[in-house]
């Protein structure tokens, strides 16, 4: 089944049912977050007042969300961008950067299932320093609360989708 917005929510019957409910929607997830992310090139043309394919070079030769996200924040932040499109470019980013941490969180993990596939969780693939200790591997299961924040965070990514290309078609940054 179709969701509105061309996403593939299915719902599977039998064995191995969850295990396939959990990887369509980390598909999904991944899949919603790189065309969105892919958007950014169109803001660093815009900002930067460069072609597509210039911004593509530039957004390429940046290898993290991150950086991505902050070059694009701090063109912007130029005092030759107007205010009104400033603060509507910042607000875009603000949002993305909050996607951003379940989104990692669920590409820099390990993932474990049962041999029924219907009990799921992740391991962190982080280490965590303290003074004088060290912890990694940080286990969490993948419940249905776990399943509805990403599922709600597709939905918010697909709404910065929209909105980024509203910036786009309303001040006619190069496409």
């Amino acid at each position: 089944m179709s969701d509105p917005d061309g996403g593939v929510r299915q719902r599977q019957a039998g064995p191995m049912k969850r295990f396939h409910e959990i990887l369509l929607l980390i598909g999904q997830l991944n899949y919603t977050w790189t065309n969105t992310e892919s958007l950014l090139i169109y803001l660093i043309a815009g900002l930067a007042n460069v072609d597509k394919e210039t911004a593509v070079i530039i957004f390429l030769t940046l290898n993290t969300t991150r950086a991505r996200i902050e070059l694009v924040e701090r063109l912007a932040k130029m005092a030759k961008t107007p205010s009104e499109r400033r603060q509507e470019i910042l607000a875009v980013t603000q949002q993305l950067g909050k996607q951003a941490k379940l989104r990692n969180k669920y590409s820099h993990c390990i993932y474990s299932f049962d041999e029924t596939g219907d009990q799921a969780s992740t391991q962190l693939m982080a280490i965590f320093d303290s003074k004088d200790t060290i912890k990694y591997g940080k286990i969490e299961q993948i419940d249905d609360v776990e399943l509805a924040r990403i599922s709600e965070a597709i939905d918010q990514i697909m709404k910065i989708n929209k909105g980024i290309w509203g910036i786009v078609e309303r001040h006619s940054f190069p496409r």
